[in-house]
């Protein structure tokens, strides 16, 4: 009997995740053995080189629901066709790509949520949970009134901080055309009525900090400011840096603004440079990426003499923070309060330092920064995720782990990590193209006992961090807002690790400007003392994975971080070159949630599978 590729996907629809279904099929006569009767992997030929597409490598849309889906994909990955059941993560997509998607298709009236592109990781899984509708109904005029603080802004307010008005986001544009300063000052004007997050106030009082939105006055004036350095000689950088450092202080939390913009005139031979600060209190990374959107939409508008729209409003900020205080509530929150609360109270250990008595402050944070190559980048993104079923950012927790294990010896590491917190968790919320800092932080206890295989390492830290409940939203919810006593006694990790995804990617539709620093560069006040021994941020900028380690002088020579930064990425070439070998890749419990099977049950389950299908061979 012979059966068509369709039939067999079908088959194997009933069996598997949509994930899991294979995306290409090669027919053989018989399977190549080894000398041992046992199926000979490296002599299987590649898929590409023995069946055409026809044969079912790629499969094009086949519903205006798919094809539009297709499209949407296609520009935000930058690839020039996908088929069908390609994976987003497979193809290099990350967590912030995966909200420009979503708003994307919510525009284009196909209802989706970041949580589903986890859940439903391929074009066909998603056109079957698309609801053909319009977008969530969001109030499109000017939101005012208090508001309650948002989780990650508790957070914010209980640091030692020595000006919570200086804790600045910041971007350095280079203007690719001809601009006009009057234009680009009206062009403001618009995304501060647009974007209610950049209106709000923060005031101190005896109960603590109050937030609300301001009204239509700040936005009429809209803080812009031109800076003439033509006659300045060829290297301005220094002229400019001064500049940003004046700007970046001149924020205030309770009179405004909370942004601040810059436009530098470099002269005829050097192209102009705009700076957009804004407090962190208003914005995130992929805030950031809405607002030169809109700012790019709302200039050339005005450019060609047009009236200013820009995209509908989804969910506004202040009807999320409200909608957390009610989350905060809910039995829905029962399984995360579970899972943080089995934390050990006290740390396994603490981290070696160099120097117990230095200072941990802003003013004294150095950093070290090491990357991969293209190609290893490429590799990692492309390639690896495929072989276990993961996602970029597990891996690289893997190989921190495998770090830190090293250094310490210790078998355990708890570190704090970063989501980009919009995770729709009801069905009338839709943050998609908000602006705002919902920035999710949590803490997770990463362990490899007993365990020094590469792939197994994989395996373990992917289904720890699988285990965490809603990508961590809930954490910051009972903290902070249902005040779970048990939470707010756990320790503080010495660690964070954030990986912001391929940053500069997520710009690729803004052809007005371009990014001079690739990423938002923190400021704040130099003598705040900094949270954490360890602040590793990763991102792929340019084709290549950059990671900075940035610590104190103080606690640590520099000669330390920079072993532990190149041990990390010899810990990650590692586990790359693990994944590009023919023996490895497997499942784990992850990839078959609703069996209940432990890790060991499934691995004897597929070794019973291998064994009678190398017996049917023979």
């Amino acid at each position: 009997v012979e059966f068509s590729v369709a039939e067999l996907r079908h088959f194997l629809k009933l069996k598997l995740p949509e994930y899991m279904t294979p995306s290409a099929f090669v027919r053989l006569k018989a399977l190549p053995l080894t000398p041992n009767g046992k199926v000979d992997r490296q002599a299987l030929p590649a898929p590409d080189a023995v069946r055409p597409e026809s044969a079912g490598q790629f499969i094009a849309p086949r519903t205006p629901v798919e094809e539009r889906i297709a499209e949407i994909w296609t520009q935000v990955l930058g690839l020039d066709r996908v088929g069908i059941h390609d994976n987003f993560f497979e193809l290099g997509g990350d967590s912030i790509m995966s909200i420009q998607i979503v708003s994307r298709l919510n525009q284009a009236g196909l209802q989706l949520t970041p949580k589903q592109m986890f859940e439903h990781p391929t074009i066909a899984g998603l056109a079957t949970v698309a609801e053909v509708t319009q977008t969530i109904a969001a109030e499109q005029g000017i939101v005012t009134g208090s508001l309650p603080l948002t989780p990650i802004q508790h957070w914010f307010f209980e640091q030692p901080l020595c000006d919570p008005h200086h804790w600045t986001h910041s971007v350095l544009l280079e203007i690719r055309h001809t601009i006009v300063p009057d234009i680009l000052r009206k062009a403001l004007q618009p995304l501060l009525r647009h974007h209610d997050a950049l209106r709000l106030r923060f005031v101190a009082t005896v109960s603590g900090w109050q937030a609300m939105n301001s009204g239509l006055a700040e936005a009429e004036a809209a803080p812009f400011t031109f800076i003439d350095l033509s006659s300045e000689p060829a290297d301005v950088g220094v002229a400019i840096a001064a500049k940003v450092a004046e700007l970046q202080v001149g924020l205030n939390l309770a009179e405004g603004p909370l942004i601040r913009a810059a436009l530098f005139n470099l002269g005829d031979n050097r192209p102009n440079r705009l700076l957009i600060v804004i407090h962190q209190l208003a914005v995130d990374a992929v805030s950031w990426r809405i607002l030169l959107e809109d700012l790019q939409t709302a200039y050339q508008q005005i450019e060609r003499g047009d009236a200013v729209q820009l995209p509908p409003k989804t969910t506004s900020f202040k009807q999320w923070a409200e909608f957390l205080q009610e989350y905060a509530q809910s039995t829905e929150l029962q399984p995360a309060r579970d899972y943080w609360n089995k934390i050990p109270s006290q740390p396994t250990s603490r981290l070696p330092v160099d120097n117990p008595d230095g200072a941990n402050t802003v003013t004294l944070a150095s950093t070290v920064s090491v990357s991969l190559s293209d190609d290893e980048t490429r590799a990692l993104l492309k390639e690896v995720p495929e072989v276990y079923g993961t996602q970029v950012k597990e891996v690289l927790l893997t190989a921190l782990m495998q770090t830190f294990k090293q250094w310490t010896q210790a078998q355990s590491l708890l570190v704090d990590l970063e989501e980009y917190g919009r995770d729709a968790v009801a069905n009338n919320i839709d943050p998609s193209r908000t602006v705002g800092w919902f920035t999710t932080r949590f803490p997770v206890m990463l362990t490899l006992e007993g365990i020094l295989q590469p792939g197994e390492a994989i395996k373990a830290i992917k289904e720890q961090l699988r285990k965490v409940p809603n990508r961590g939203i809930g954490y910051g919810v009972l903290r902070y807002l249902a005040k779970d006593a048990q939470l707010c006694a756990l320790p503080q990790a010495e660690v964070r690790f954030n990986y912001l995804g391929q940053f500069d990617q997520s710009l690729a539709d803004v052809s007005l400007f371009s990014l001079v620093n690739q990423t938002a560069h923190t400021s704040c006040n130099p003598n705040s003392p900094r949270r954490y021994l360890f602040d590793i941020t990763s991102c792929v900028l340019a084709g290549q994975l950059q990671l900075e380690w940035t610590y104190s002088e103080q606690i640590y020579a520099q000669t330390t971080i920079q072993r532990l930064a190149t041990a990390y990425v010899a810990a990650l070439r590692s586990l790359i070159s693990h994944c590009q070998s023919p023996d490895a890749g497997g499942y784990t419990t992850s990839d078959f949630p609703k069996a209940q099977l432990s890790q060991g049950d499934l691995n004897k389950l597929l070794t019973k599978l291998n064994t009678k299908n190398e017996k049917e061979v023979t």
